[in-house]
């Protein structure tokens, strides 16, 4: 699978902060329902065993939909489950060493902050770039708000699909217009709202009035 511009329109990373009584799974085949374009799994103190067990489960909801299902920095998880691919940051493992183990048809998405690193990115190979965090967020305390001309700038430079990260919900997503990002990653939007479902079709309504479809 190859990443497309539309499927970076609503990106949804998921997070157990909210889950209560409820199952990951039940939450993630609700939101990809409700219109989610994509799923990020993000797990970090999860044992492997365990996270790749649920990966798996995972898949089988993405795979039926047919979107895209990345794995957040885990390389191993991706190949074991073979997911659809995997989302770095600046500290993770290099683009080519992921692509020797992982293969040249699976999605690599790479974090940037400015425009030096985004160009770094293409010409590694990356296949999309996740930029931010464009708002204060609770989820990465010491991330500061990037200025949205730098994310202007970012998405002026490269032609792959970019997605906006950080902070974002439907009370301030529409400060994203004009920046030409091609959707929205968000987490607490979604995670941290009773109804998910609700709170899906409405981020993804704002998503499609952000970038104009």
């Amino acid at each position: 699978m190859k990443i497309r511009k539309e499927d970076m329109l609503l990106y949804v990373v998921t997070d157990r902060t909210w889950l209560g009584e409820n199952k990951l799974i039940d939450q993630v085949v609700e939101i990809v329902k409700a219109g989610a374009t994509c799923i990020q799994l993000r797990e970090k103190s999860m044992p492997l065993k365990d996270f790749i067990e649920e990966a798996r489960e995972i898949k089988q909801i993405t795979d039926a939909y047919k979107i895209p299902f990345i794995i957040n920095d885990n390389v191993e998880v991706a190949a074991a489950v073979d997911a659809d691919g995997v989302h770095l940051g600046q500290g993770d493992e290099n683009i080519a060493s992921v692509r020797k183990k992982l293969g040249k048809d699976k999605i690599i998405g790479l974090s940037v902050h400015n425009v030096e690193e985004a160009l770094a990115a293409v010409e590694q190979g990356a296949d999309y770039l996740g930029v931010g965090a464009v708002f204060e967020t609770s989820t990465k305390k010491d991330a500061k708000a990037l200025p949205l001309e730098t994310l202007k700038a970012i998405c002026d430079a490269v032609t792959i699909p970019v997605v906006a990260i950080g902070g974002i919900s439907k009370q301030n997503i529409l400060r994203l217009s004009g920046t030409g990002v091609d959707g929205a990653a968000v987490i607490s939007a979604i995670f941290a709202q009773p109804d998910l479902t609700e709170a899906t079709r409405e981020m993804l309504r704002l998503a499609n009035k952000l970038t104009n479809k």
